[in-house]
């Protein structure tokens, strides 16, 4: 059984004794039932995995102390913003905890003319906090110790006024003649662009176009949203980053 991992948010550094949050303890105590002297590893987004043993487990709390510090080696070379149209029910987690795991770094939620949700004010902050839950999940499951942030939503036009810097930028489009292996490799960060249910109209295609974005498709079929960005992402992979086939 591999050693658990949990998101601490605190500084950590070694002799560190610290008590886990409340989510991590009760996971720790109640869904694991582990015991004092088990060994846990913690981080903090910091990149590094804190190895610590834990020194008091109870029901609602459980304390450890750091025995060791080591770099993880567990990031993509790649650099990828998704910014993600926002989709219905449970697809938009699924979309982003996949896309964690395949090493994003950073997620843009889009507010797209054909996305079904639509998210303002304390829904939206409540919306986001919930997806960066879902991000710490993956980085827990997938061995990650860098954490991707969740940015604010907005809409498509307000995202591509600001956009972050990069030297290539993607979107997909049915139809499209260019493929993914049609271009150069990255030299720098990458941005990605998906749309929502039914796809982006021609009119945003056509706005991402204006702001750099290429527009590529992923074979002759039409995926799904939740399908698109784990193609594309596990595609990029293979073609530029650390997968292996």
């Amino acid at each position: 059984m591999s050693t658990p991992r949990f998101y601490c948010p605190d500084s950590l550094s070694s002799g560190a004794h610290i008590n886990l949050p409340e989510s991590a303890a009760a996971h720790a105590s109640r869904a694991l039932r582990m015991q004092t002297g088990d060994m846990a590893i913690l981080f903090n987004g910091d990149g590094h995995n804190y190895t610590c043993e834990l020194t008091d487990v109870r029901k609602s709390s459980v304390s450890a102390v750091v025995r060791s510090i080591a770099p993880a080696d567990t990031e993509s070379p790649l650099r990828i913003t998704l910014a993600q149209a926002i989709s219905s029910g449970d697809r938009m987690d699924f979309t982003i905890q996949k896309t964690v795991e395949m090493g994003v770094s950073a997620i843009q939620p889009i507010a797209s003319r054909r996305s079904v949700v639509k998210l303002t004010g304390e829904r939206a902050e409540k919306r986001r906090e919930h997806w960066q839950n879902v991000v710490i999940s993956a980085c827990e499951q997938s061995g990650r110790a860098t954490v991707p942030q969740v940015a604010m939503p907005l809409s498509l036009p307000e995202w591509l006024a600001q956009k972050p810097q990069a030297t290539t930028f993607i979107t997909l489009a049915p139809g499209a003649e260019k493929t993914l292996a049609d271009l150069a490799p990255p030299t720098g960060d990458i941005c990605f662009l998906i749309g929502a249910e039914g796809g982006f109209t021609t009119e945003e295609i056509s706005l991402g176009a204006t702001h750099g974005f290429i527009p590529v498709r992923m074979g002759k079929r039409i995926l799904r949203t939740e399908t698109a960005a784990l193609a594309a992402i596990a595609a990029m992979q293979i073609l530029w980053g650390d997968f292996t086939v």
